[in-house]
């Protein structure tokens, strides 16, 4: 008989920063695990899950979490990304982000055709493909679980939120497992170094520099203030927009409140001791990323991916050769071919299969090896943040109510 067990939430993010220490041990001691640049949090997240998921199939009985301060470090990681972002680097950054917005569209249509064409092959309505397609993949487990039955309703499919969860756990898997490992081919291949190495890092401290970095007292809480007056504003935004009718998530304003926060500060204070691009404040961002991707995976339910079989098998495989190759000879080629490229398409593996903190996990691991990459970490949550559910809603309810 299965028995379900909370975990409370204080509990939950105390485990996380085990969790996140496993898989730093891990990485030091397994040399595959940092030649292909799997981000630590990511090693010890999918470790945990797969305790977790032993003990349910010894005991039935299935381990959750509570999530509240995961969600919390979500909305603070993206206030940080906003203050470190410069106004150069948005112009810069524009043409890029017009590029990717495109490809992100073509992702989109792409997944929902193998979705259907495998849910097809395997006997089920076309109409559920999307739930092997962008609604599970470039959505995530929020839109998998928001069109579920919408899905259920069009093809009579009573199982379409077991359907989509397992679809978006797996692509979260395989999303945090395949960004490094791109990358590092194209660097190793192109030769590629940082267009600009003399940045600081946005997220994380390099390798190398760990053990010199200077984070001071005072530049730390120098930063917490200003990551609280970003949420505080992206609160106050979050509320306007849903007086305007907008539905947004609450770090895409936390995420604006930043990126205005930051360059105000610039013009008014010029001299003022610096928050952006400061170690402490690639401190902070890598701490509140890194928690909330352990906490994320190491309360994935891997067991629902086995009810699937070989149905979930095939058509993620499909999927995951298909993002393979559209990063490396569309994405990369279209966007210069250069470091930046090479950092955009690990983020954009991730992305494509599984979540925005798990496409920006996977650049950080990138570029704390290789070197920062500025641009890419300002440019990617715009797409993400912006874009991608307006053009999802769109594809899916036409598929639905075709």
């Amino acid at each position: 008989m299965d028995v379900a067990i909370t975990i409370p939430d204080f509990i939950s993010v105390t485990l996380g920063f085990a969790v996140f220490l496993l898989g730093a041990m891990l990485n030091d001691r397994l040399a595959v695990l940092r030649r292909f640049n799997i981000p630590e949090p990511v090693t010890g997240g999918l470790a945990i899950a797969a305790v977790v998921m032993l003990i349910y199939h010894l005991s039935g009985w299935q381990i959750g979490f509570e999530m509240n301060s995961r969600n919390a470090l979500l909305v603070f990681f993206f206030a940080a990304i906003g203050l470190n972002a410069r106004l150069s680097d948005l112009v810069a950054g524009g043409k890029p982000l017009a590029i990717l917005l495109v490809l992100t569209f073509l992702t989109i249509l792409a997944q929902n055709v193998i979705g259907a064409a495998g849910a097809v092959l395997f006997g089920y309505s076309a109409k559920a493909g999307v739930l092997f397609g962008s609604a599970s993949l470039i959505g995530g487990h929020g839109t998998a679980i928001a069109w579920a039955p919408n899905v259920a309703e069009a093809t009579g499919l009573a199982s379409a939120s077991e359907l989509g969860v397992a679809v978006a756990t797996l692509g979260l898997v395989l999303a945090a497992l395949i960004g490094g490992p791109i990358a590092r081919a194209l660097v190793n291949r192109h030769a590629l170094v940082p267009d600009r190495p003399e940045e600081e890092h946005t997220v994380g401290v390099a390798h190398d520099e760990a053990a010199t970095a200077k984070i001071d007292h005072h530049g730390l809480i120098r930063v917490m203030l200003y990551l609280n007056l970003a949420v505080i504003l992206g609160y106050a935004l979050h509320a306007l927009s849903e007086l305007a009718g907008l539905k947004l998530p609450l770090f895409v304003p936390c995420l604006v409140a930043g990126i205005a926060l930051a360059n105000l500060r610039g013009l008014v204070a010029p001299k003022a001791p610096p928050v952006a691009r400061t170690p402490a404040l690639a401190l902070v961002s890598e701490f509140c990323l890194g928690i909330f991707l352990a906490m994320s995976l190491m309360s994935l339910q891997l067991w629902t991916i086995a009810d699937l079989g070989l149905t979930i098998v095939v058509i993620m495989l499909a999927q995951t050769l298909f993002a393979v190759a559209f990063v490396l000879f569309v994405l990369f080629p279209l966007l210069g071919r250069n470091y930046r490229a090479a950092v955009l398409a690990a983020g954009f593996g991730g992305f494509a299969l599984g979540a925005t903190p798990t496409a920006i996990a996977n650049m950080t691991a990138v570029t704390k090896r290789y070197g920062p990459s500025p641009i890419a970490f300002v440019v990617l949550p715009l797409v993400s943040a912006f874009f991608v559910d307006i053009a999802n809603a769109i594809v899916i309810q036409a598929i639905v109510n075709f």
